[in-house]
């Protein structure tokens, strides 16, 4: 096939080089594509090549990446996907298909031109490894794969393909989900980077500095355990309230990580070893450490994370007192507006919503 990858960070080089091993034909569409050699690789924890592998090109040029492709892979953060999509509209053919990682995020109605038009879309649940870049456009280090991958599309009658196709990309055993709001409800970041960075930084407001911060989540704590599950379980009201969209792919955290109980959480999510060794985001002031508000921790974890899954709570009918709690906190600190909004997508009733979701 003829694949094209937007974006060249982490989960982007990581899946060309997947591709470009099982002798798929791959672009890097990015922003920097100077920085891009043909020769990519993907190494462990110990620094040593596990895959390796040639794109044909790097382009930031939409005429050169998309009007071809077979396969259009795009893994750039939630907030970018509305300017992605519409030029992925312009420039593509009608029947390419069209993936992101990860599912949630609200990307999907972010394509939907894409998806009227005949473009299949779907998405792979979550990220298939933790990947990190070791030199940009070269070596991206990826560690802790997954034992299987998840992956939905819309229309829904298109998904055998779909995880067909990633199944054979990452040699993974691959598990069609039936629709796609399962992966838009997935209780990963949106609930995991949000309930820590509240637990960590409830006390903060204009002036307060740290002289120091935990591990965000090799030493997570019995609090922000504790604040997860809350959230965790509200994600699970809302699910029990959709019947007729199989919801039940949506895992509780608590399956997820086999953590029945808070300490339980708390020892599972401080030993996970991909994890190890990653920083809160923060920023050095003159006088102390502050939250970095504009990380993607911050503003795509809430925006474009907690806040749909909200919003489908309102749809749904199910109140959600603790996710309205951590979104009002960070209603008070955050510096960036702008939140994913199903009315701005022509969804504003619960037909529309239905309508919208079981194609």
């Amino acid at each position: 096939m003829k694949i094209t990858v937007v974006g060249g960070g982490n989960i982007g080089t990581q899946f060309m080089v997947h591709s470009a091993v099982k002798g798929h034909d791959v672009i890097a569409y990015t922003s920097k594509p100077e920085v891009f050699g043909r020769h990519l690789q993907i190494v462990d924890e110990n620094d040593v090549v596990t895959l390796e592998g040639d794109i044909s090109f790097a382009t930031a040029d939409p005429a050169r990446a998309f009007p071809e492709a077979d396969l259009i892979m795009v893994t750039l953060p939630s907030m970018m996907m509305k300017g992605i999509a519409d030029l992925i509209y312009e420039y593509a053919r009608p029947d390419a298909l069209i993936g992101v990682v990860p599912g949630n995020g609200g990307s999907e109605c972010a394509f939907g031109k894409c998806i009227e038009r005949g473009n299949v879309f779907f998405a792979i649940e979550r990220v298939p490894a933790i990947a990190r870049l070791v030199k940009k456009g070269q070596i991206v280090r990826s560690m802790g794969y997954r034992g299987e991958l998840h992956v939905a599309s819309l229309p829904s009658s298109r998904v055998n393909e779909c995880c067909d196709l990633i199944g054979s990309i990452y040699d993974k055993p691959c598990v069609p989900i039936p629709n796609y709001l399962n992966l838009t409800m997935t209780p990963s970041n949106p609930i995991l980077h949000t309930t820590r960075l509240r637990s960590i930084f409830k006390d903060y407001r204009e002036g307060v500095v740290y002289d120091s911060l935990p591990l965000f989540y090799e030493q997570w704590d019995d609090d922000s355990s504790e604040l997860l599950i809350k959230c965790d379980e509200e994600v699970q009201e809302i699910c029990r309230a959709l019947p007729k969209f199989h919801m039940e792919f949506t895992k509780s955290l608590r399956v997820h990580y086999e953590s029945p109980t808070v300490e339980a959480m708390t020892a599972k999510i401080s030993s996970i070893n991909a994890f190890k060794g990653l920083t809160t985001p923060s920023v050095q002031t003159g006088s102390g450490l502050i939250p970095d508000l504009h990380s993607r921790y911050f503003t795509a974890d809430f925006s474009y994370g907690l806040a749909i899954i909200k919003q489908i709570g309102v749809f749904a009918g199910v109140d959600t007192p603790e996710i309205d709690r951590t979104l009002s906190w960070y209603e008070d600190i955050r510096v960036e507006e702008g939140d994913f909004s199903y009315s701005d997508y022509g969804i504003i009733t619960r037909e529309d919503f239905d309508r919208f979701y079981l194609r």
